[in-house]
């Protein structure tokens, strides 16, 4: 009989499979980032407990194309400036991927908020044009030129933070409480420019970053780096206290929320 597809694999090859994905050589991405301060009550707004606002009420954008073997992908987040027992960090609100396979990854295993979307990075001589956009609507644009070149800085530890949970099955809210993950990357840069350049925050009704307005620009740079991510669950959080904001994750929160119509497959 010929290999059943969908059967089980062997542990020769989940092994395999493991010791190819360790092995990954460094992925350069090429990427805009632009922060900036905005309102502080806003960006309070966003977090979900335990998270707290920083002492700045920052937002970052961050919008990359990372070449990747036999699939180009363009990888962007909008992010916010957070803190949890005395780790500061960021909580991105929405990350675009222009590709399934990024998207998979992170959500199911660190409860990253990736959608599918359109990253756009594109330069010609000093110019540069930057954009995330769902459902027809480049909801974050930065449009600008590289002003000149920033020393590179050292390798850096940054941290994300995410919420994992299942929505119940009953529709009631989640299966089991949702856990706080830490998702720390090591981040390296080869190159590092300055752009002066303007920030636009277009209506999205999916994507709402438009009410985290710019107050002032903090800096716009292009540039190449590489990083790792590893993750770890810090603690569980109250299920209560989070599903007010389970509407971040889903363009549709209904679907969630109502639970399975009576007749779906």
């Amino acid at each position: 009989m010929a290999r059943v597809r969908y059967g089980a694999r062997t542990e020769a090859e989940i092994t395999a499979a493991r010791t190819a994905s360790s092995r990954l050589p460094d992925i350069w991405s090429t990427g805009v980032v632009a922060v900036w301060e905005s309102d502080p009550d806003a960006v309070a707004a966003v977090l979900p407990p335990p998270l707290k606002p920083t002492a700045r009420p920052l937002v970052r954008a961050t919008i990359s194309t990372v070449d990747l073997p036999g699939f180009p992908l363009g990888a962007g987040s909008v992010a916010v400036a957070a803190e949890h027992d005395g780790v500061e960090g960021w909580y991105p609100l929405v990350m675009p991927m222009t590709h399934e396979r990024a998207l998979i990854g992170g959500r199911e295993v660190f409860g990253e908020p990736k959608k599918l979307g359109e990253v756009t990075v594109e330069r010609d001589g000093l110019l540069v044009r930057a954009a995330l956009a769902r459902h027809g609507i480049a909801f974050v644009e930065v449009r600008g030129a590289v002003a000149g070149a920033l020393p590179v800085p050292e390798p850096a530890r940054k941290t994300d933070f995410y919420f994992k949970f299942l929505p119940a099955v009953d529709g009631s809210g989640f299966d089991a409480d949702p856990v706080l993950v830490h998702c720390v990357r090591n981040e390296k840069v080869r190159k590092l420019e300055r752009v002066t350049a303007d920030v636009v925050l277009r209506e999205s009704m999916y994507d709402p970053v438009a009410d985290l307005p710019v107050r002032a620009l903090v800096e716009i740079t292009v540039g190449e780096k590489t990083s790792d991510q590893t993750g770890r669950v810090v603690e569980r959080v109250s299920a209560r206290a989070l599903l007010p904001y389970i509407h971040q994750r889903y363009d549709d929160p209904q679907q969630i929320l109502d639970g399975p119509p009576r007749g779906s497959a």
